[in-house]
């Protein structure tokens, strides 16, 4: 059924396409046997898959990457696909409209997407007041935050502080987000000294709002796959060392390999998809040797199947998520990669999920 809604919405302009998706899931948002129609289709319960990160119960490790659900608008209706968890974002303090269009291109024989959205969003407040209700979503809910485009790098810290200050009381993880290469300079603040800057003002923000009563949350930091191995070494390292609770590697690469034929390649903007999935898989390997004794690892990047899920599994990823994969596979994409699972589970002889972390990788 999806491949002729996808051969209808591919004729549209990615980001047309993508704001219908959201306007039809907004129609389900609010609506209880909407959401439960959507359960009985998409959800796949099996206990095996289950697993306990930072004191908070994930029914699967199939999540919803950042980047669709940018305003938290639709988060109760993309729960129903059967998601473990569902992140949203990226948020910044003021509301911005992003880069120019177009800023979203599909590669479809490659499987890929190209794109330049720039941090667009309504801004902290707006996405307050729609995770307010975060608690009913029956899934842990991570909320991912960023510097407006104007901010200057020295600034940035405190623009991440005031998103914390607004979006602490909701959701159930927060995630730093500076590695995204389509804010200008963005990725400077991976750089040691910019880095814990960031991360102790966010950390100091987190310690004043919890003696004022509102509940600790774990606060990842999301790297990029651009980088040498020192500097990956060193980013991990200061982000563990400064009391981050874990690293989502990796976000989309300025890099081509794999696409350099097609016309979209000279696009400005990260490549996602089925090109990245071996670089990020082989990223998510070197950080679990790094710090996965420390902190858990939730791996993205390239994940279609269940198959691809579970190398970076394998690799040290505690939870995975898919975005660029729902675009090309549907809205069935955790059930299927979660039933898959189980079978590679039960074909390995492990128990739990969690037995299969970093098998290949010590």
């Amino acid at each position: 059924m999806y491949q002729l809604v996808k051969k209808f919405l591919f004729q549209m302009d990615a980001e047309e396409a993508h704001e219908k998706t959201i306007h039809v899931l907004r129609s389900v948002e609010n609506s209880a046997p909407g959401k439960s129609i959507l359960k009985m289709v998409y959800q796949f319960r099996d206990e095996r898959l289950e697993t306990k990160l930072w004191g908070i119960r994930f029914p699967n490790p199939v999540g919803l990457a950042a980047g669709f659900d940018k305003n938290a608008e639709v988060y109760h209706a993309l729960a129903s696909l059967g998601f473990g968890f569902v992140e949203v974002g990226t948020i910044t303090p003021q509301g911005q409209p992003g880069n120019p269009q177009p800023r979203l291109f599909r590669l479809p024989e490659q499987q890929a997407v190209i794109n330049r959205m720039g941090f667009n969003n309504y801004g902290a407040y707006t996405a307050s007041q729609n995770l307010v209700d975060y608690a009913y979503a029956d899934i842990p809910i991570g909320i991912n935050i960023g510097k407006n485009k104007l901010t200057p790098n020295e600034e940035a810290a405190a623009d991440y502080s005031k998103c914390l200050d607004l979006l602490y009381p909701y959701g159930h993880y927060f995630v730093i987000n500076v590695s995204s290469p389509n804010t200008p300079n963005l990725r400077d603040l991976q750089e040691s000294e910019s880095l814990r800057a960031i991360i102790r003002e966010v950390k100091a923000k987190a310690s004043e709002l919890e003696m004022r009563g509102v509940k600790a949350k774990p606060i990842l930091v999301k790297v990029s796959p651009d980088m040498a191995d020192e500097q990956m070494s060193d980013v991990v390292r200061t982000a563990v060392a400064e009391g981050a609770a874990g690293i989502i590697a990796t976000n989309t690469t300025l890099s081509r390999d794999g696409v350099e034929s097609h016309p979209y390649a000279e696009e400005a903007g990260g490549l996602s998809g089925k090109p990245l999935e071996e670089r990020s898989t082989a990223w998510v390997r070197e950080i679990y040797q790094e710090v996965g004794d420390k902190v858990p690892i939730v791996g993205v990047g390239g994940i279609f199947t269940g198959d691809d899920a579970y190398r970076k599994i394998r690799a040290g990823a505690s939870l995975v998520q898919v975005y660029t994969g729902m675009i090309y596979r549907g809205p069935g994409i955790a059930r299927q990669i979660n039933k898959r699972l189980v079978q590679l589970l039960k074909r390995d002889g492990f128990a739990r999920i969690s037995d299969a972390v970093g098998v290949d990788a010590r």
